[in-house]
């Protein structure tokens, strides 16, 4: 079984001496540093799965050992202990990234207790991580396997059923054309169905994060109205767009945030009766564009909102409405988070609903 390490951080000997005296026993792997410099070194050789810091120390402080950790490792967890205890100083411990904080003079007792609670969020935040890589590496399986497997044989298949219809059309009665035409639909159907699939799997946010630009919002939705124009003009539903003056630069990928404002309106297309109108706001606000899609739609059932931007989402009145698999949503949340935004809903069943994405402004 691996050893718990545990790393002190602290200008006092008596410190250092007296919390290896209490943990060591307990089989703690213990390693000490009387500065932080020499702290920041040990974490690197060391390998700790729990920090204890103090705030008041010669050279660089530990709130800079803390910020110093957060860069280095943000899921590094990390105790504070100090003299000089007070609650303004425990909350900027906690903004640096501190779990947890220990007054001086403190019992046995009490550091063998916090111990225990740190090791046990240490616990929390690497099965987490795994978890999450868990998901990822069955991300990229599945996504092989619509690739591979579904994508590339429906794809020769449409290939050569194009190709059959065309050395055919002169010998095909109306009704065979139009059943072929509806196999040839059904084909697209599925195809556009794992394209999508595809994209909602392989939405890479570092790849987004490095083509970050300028981006001037009302080109951005100029774009994505167009996108959209041609599947509301079919329902014979109105785009109402109004973007507020002046307007301040988004830092992101263009292309991402107009696929995001395209996913929304579609949506609100989609789910929007004819001879309806679907409006689109853009607005600064307090360092934020906020961006809103509001339509008189079906609406959302209450116990559906919290799954609304998870993935392969539909609820029972869309489903009703319009086919579809609930991808867009999905893919639209994580290009969001992605620049550091967020987007959320609101609606009423029968009355429509409002989705409202915030991003922050270019500094």
């Amino acid at each position: 079984m691996q050893e718990t390490k545990i790393l002190i951080i602290d200008d006092e000997e008596v410190v250092l001496d007296s919390c290896k005296l209490v943990l060591e026993p307990a089989g703690f792997k213990i390693a000490t540093a009387s500065n932080g410099i020499a702290g920041l070194g040990m974490v690197r050789e060391f390998g700790p799965d729990l920090i204890f810091v103090d705030l008041k120390m010669p050279g660089i402080s530990g709130f800079e050992v803390l910020e110093r950790l957060r860069a280095m490792d943000p899921n590094q967890v990390a105790i504070v202990i100090t003299g000089y205890a007070t609650v303004s100083s425990a909350v900027d411990a906690m903004k640096k990234g501190a779990y947890d904080f220990l007054p001086k003079p403190f019992t046995p007792d009490e550091l063998r207790l916090i111990t225990k609670r740190g090791l046990e969020k240490h616990r929390l935040v690497q099965e987490a991580i795994a978890l999450r890589r868990e998901k990822e590496m069955l991300r990229e399986n599945f996504a092989a396997i619509l690739s591979h497997e579904l994508k590339s044989p429906l794809s020769a298949l449409q290939q050569h059923l194009f190709g059959l219809a065309a050395d055919l059309e002169d010998k095909m009665t109306e009704e065979q054309k139009a059943r072929t035409e509806r196999m040839k639909g059904r084909l697209d159907d599925l195809l556009k169905l794992i394209h999508n699939w595809l994209r909602v799997f392989t939405v890479d946010v570092n790849k987004i994060k490095e083509q970050f630009q300028p981006v001037a919002v009302p080109t951005v939705i100029t774009k994505a109205v167009e996108n959209v124009l041609p599947h509301a003009t079919r329902k014979n539903i109105e785009l109402v767009s109004t973007v507020g003056d002046s307007l301040p630069m988004l830092s992101g990928d263009a292309v991402s945030l107009t696929e995001v404002i395209g996913n929304i309106l579609n949506n609100a297309v989609k789910y929007s009766k004819p001879q309806t109108t679907v409006r689109l706001a853009a607005e600064a606000a307090a360092g934020e564009v906020v961006i809103s899609v509001a339509d008189g739609g079906v609406g959302i059932a209450k116990e559906d909102l919290p799954f609304i931007f998870g993935d392969f989402y539909r609820g029972k009145g869309a489903a009703q409405m319009e086919s579809g698999c609930g991808l867009g949503l999905a893919i639209s949340r994580r290009i969001v988070e992605a620049h550091g935004g967020s987007v959320a809903v609101e609606s009423e069943p029968g009355k429509g609903s409002k989705f409202t994405i915030r991003l922050p402004a270019k500094t």
